[in-house]
């Protein structure tokens, strides 16, 4: 009601002196807007089942159009011309009577709308944000200008988005599993085919190359019961036989598998679940709200996280085909026990290194970077997915969980996490090297 009348005495005072309002004038747009923004991106995601690479594939463009709107207008932030890898010269669109933070989401929304499958719902959460623009005290020539400011930008982006290669992925041949023992193969219980085998080929953001920061080779397989393979093997299976309630539900906290399916019957159930980088763009969130991050400063975190996310998972997906090692759950039904499950359900590709540990190493870096090594916050991304909040002291510890969370889960041996982190640590680096211009501070992860 407040905000309401508030509108009406903004609107009466203008019409009495006769002119049409500015829009530096107007309620200006917050880092909660950016949030708002990301959830649905993430529901239409969930929506369509948008595997973990390819989805922060999308976060990476969609938040680089609103980071590239608010650089042509905010002198602390700089072009990604130059710093990211032949990322093009944005030229600013000729518009008047605009407001730069409603063109910067507005823009968001247009790439959002073109590189998600479902990008109709983008479309329909637009006019009812246009709606409530309109609510706020905007008139109908701002949002057209900043709508056409915001578009223009978008569409030089999306010229750039369509030469990373990943619209020529779909003309490689199809991928066939490696035959011999120790290399992986589809799981129980979908048997869903490899997913993303040739996701190496995108052209990376800021690093030389996919293999660039290549982990330590795996631990090699072996049916040596008294092999350092078999040792891990074991530690796998004893953990998921009488794992602690703390365990499990740190398990379940970090899952984020968008493939997961449920047995009903003779029926095999989706069930609606978030990607790994859609969590830890969840996070950058709560921190922004937390630290009171300007609408500015909230793009910028987005943005750099969002371009970690996307170089961490094609350095980790570069192994991943690489090394291409057996799953703990099909290891063990082989080597000790054919009736064995893991808690989590194993998803669909090749288990080293693991990718969420991976990406939460990247993420962890470039958010302690901006927000100081002992920022506590309560990570609550997944409640409305029916998963409890957790507190947690900083982000390293968090990215410290989510490692071990895999081994929790049956999903993955402990050499693929923690080689994982520590490959995910060095792009989060990287990456702040390249965009900040300075070297990071070193950041370490005690795996034990």
């Amino acid at each position: 009601m407040k905000k309401s009348l508030m509108v009406q005495l903004l609107s009466v005072a203008l019409l009495m002196l006769g002119c049409s309002p500015k829009p530096e004038d107007l309620p200006q747009f917050s880092n909660a807007d950016i949030s708002k923004l990301m959830t649905k991106v993430t529901e239409v995601m969930v929506h369509d089942v948008t595997n973990p690479p390819l989805a922060a594939r999308f976060f990476a463009y969609i938040n680089l159009s609103a980071y590239e709107v608010m650089a042509q207008h905010d002198t602390s932030l700089n072009s990604m011309h130059g710093t990211l890898n032949v990322f093009p010269k944005i030229i600013a669109p000729e518009a008047a009577n605009y407001s730069p933070s409603l063109s910067a989401i507005l823009a968001m929304m247009h790439t959002a709308s073109k590189v998600q499958p479902s990008g109709s719902m983008i479309l329909d959460f637009e006019q009812q944000f246009l709606d409530s623009c309109l609510e706020l005290g905007y008139t109908e020539e701002i949002i057209l200008q900043s709508k056409k400011y915001g578009e223009e930008v978008s569409k030089q982006l999306l010229a750039y988005v369509s030469e990373d290669g990943y619209n020529k992925i779909s003309n490689f041949p199809k991928y066939t599993p490696v035959e011999g023992k120790g290399y992986w193969y589809p799981t129980p219980p979908a048997y869903f085919a490899a997913v993303e085998p040739h996701f190496n080929t995108v052209r990376t953001l800021t690093l030389d190359s996919a293999s660039q920061f290549k982990p330590a080779p795996p631990v090699a397989f072996s049916e040596d019961k008294n092999s350092p393979y078999f040792k891990m093997l074991m530690e796998v299976y004893e953990e998921g036989k009488e794992l602690p309630l703390e365990h499990r539900k740190i398990a379940s906290f970090w899952d984020c598998n968008p493939f997961a399916m449920e047995k009903s019957g003779h029926l095999m159930v989706g069930l609606k679940k978030i990607s790994p980088g859609a969590h830890w763009i969840g996070i950058t969130g709560i921190a922004c709200d937390k630290a009171g991050k300007s609408f500015s400063e909230a793009v910028k975190i987005h943005t750099v996280v969002a371009v970690g996310l996307m170089d961490a998972f094609i350095s980790c997906w570069d192994e991943k085909y690489r090394s291409n090692r057996i799953r703990p759950e099909t290891a063990i039904r082989k080597y000790i026990d054919p009736t064995w499950e893991p808690l989590l359900q194993t998803p669909p590709f090749p288990e080293y290194t693991s990718g969420h540990s991976t990406i939460s190493g990247a993420a962890a870096v470039i958010l302690t970077h901006y927000f100081g090594d002992n920022f506590s916050f309560t990570d609550d991304v997944e409640v409305s997915y029916g998963i409890p909040a957790r507190d947690f002291p900083s982000f390293i510890t968090a990215a410290k969980e989510a490692a071990v969370s895999r081994l929790y889960g049956g999903i993955h041996y402990r050499d693929a996490n923690e080689n994982g982190t520590a490959q995910g640590l060095k792009i989060g680096e990287w990456v702040i090297n390249r965009v900040e211009k300075e070297k990071a501070m070193p950041v370490a992860i005690d795996q034990h």
